[in-house]
């Protein structure tokens, strides 16, 4: 059944909105007409609209996740630790989003990402077991089982929706922004593995679109679906359309495993890559079609015009300060 005529009435809340998917909910939600409760630590918004309320808050306590989200159609968590701190923190988190929601009518999507499958020869699908071994997407299965099993229970009604490395607006990744500031500036740009191997890459605001759908339709619920993106590219696909589209010689810095594991001792986040690099040396390919069967034909945007719009973005903002 699809619940759009109804969540429409109330405001939709999304949680972590200053990130790239909350940022990328949070426009397309007021592009939508909906009223949106835009939830952050720092109370900022990119976002201006007077559909938008605008509001500061420490979403680690479950007292206030319930007072923030009074009164929401639909919940959209889009936090997460810092990229180093996965282990450490993405429990508690969870612990205060369930004690937070228990037992209250309002859906919550949950944005999630693939990690907790572990290395795959095949595309990767929704029935395949968590049979992670590193930490991070051993954290990452914990939180997912925690989370549908509260569904299953009707403690709250979930639904999950998982995608691979994204880029985009706004978005923060391995990809967004260093590949288009490189790009922009004729620098070369950070890849990690091989140039060879394709790879599912998400748009930030085809994520944004597949995760309202996912909180308008109730058959939604109490699954984990992986999100529609365009078609799988390799590295050197996908990094000569962007100097393409730059309008600059392609160039890359490479960083291979001997590499990244090198520099694991000095820079905590390439001690993070190093643990996942199996996603870099061989195809890495999400399988959507689930998703794609169930709640109609999806459209992602073609990378042409997501590089494209997505390097607009960085030619008319201040370009951060590379870090790799």
């Amino acid at each position: 059944m699809n619940t759009t005529s109804t969540s429409s009435r109330r405001v939709h809340t999304v949680l972590g909105s200053t990130g790239g998917i909350g940022g990328a909910l949070v426009h397309e939600l007021v592009q939508r007409g909906h009223s949106v409760r835009a939830v952050s630590r720092s109370g900022r918004s990119n976002n201006v609209s007077d559909h938008i309320e605008v509001v500061a808050a420490d979403i680690s306590n479950p007292d206030v996740i319930r007072a923030v989200t009074a009164g929401s159609a639909v919940i959209y968590y889009a936090t997460q630790p810092d990229y180093t701190r996965w282990p450490e923190e993405l429990p508690g988190m969870i612990d205060a989003l369930l004690a937070g929601l228990i037992d209250t009518p309002t859906k919550l999507v949950v944005a999630d990402n693939v990690y907790m499958y572990g290395p795959y020869e095949g595309s990767y699908t929704e029935t395949l077991p968590y049979a992670a071994t590193d930490r991070k997407g051993r954290v990452r299965a914990q939180a997912a089982t925690r989370l549908l099993n509260a569904s299953a229970q009707g403690q709250l009604r979930i639904t999950l929706g998982r995608l691979s490395d994204y880029y985009g607006p706004g978005g923060l990744s391995k990809i967004s922004p260093a590949v288009f500031t490189a790009a922009l500036s004729g620098q070369p740009a950070p890849w990690f593995g091989r140039l060879d191997q394709p790879h599912t890459l998400a748009y930030l605001p085809d994520v944004a679109r597949a995760l309202i759908t996912l909180g308008e339709r109730d058959e939604a619920d109490g699954q984990a679906w992986h999100l529609p993106a365009a078609e799988a590219l390799t590295g050197q696909q996908f990094l000569e359309l962007v100097y393409t589209e730059a309008k600059t010689p392609y160039n890359v810095q490479l960083f291979d495993r001997e590499t990244v594991e090198t520099l694991a001792s000095q820079v905590p986040v390439m001690r993070e890559f190093a643990e996942i690099f199996y996603q870099n040396e061989a195809p890495f390919v999400i399988d959507a079609s689930h998703y794609q069967n169930t709640f109609g034909p999806f459209q992602p945007t073609p990378h042409r015009k997501a590089i494209r719009d997505t390097l607009a973005y960085y030619r008319e903002n201040s370009l951060p300060e590379r870090t790799l």
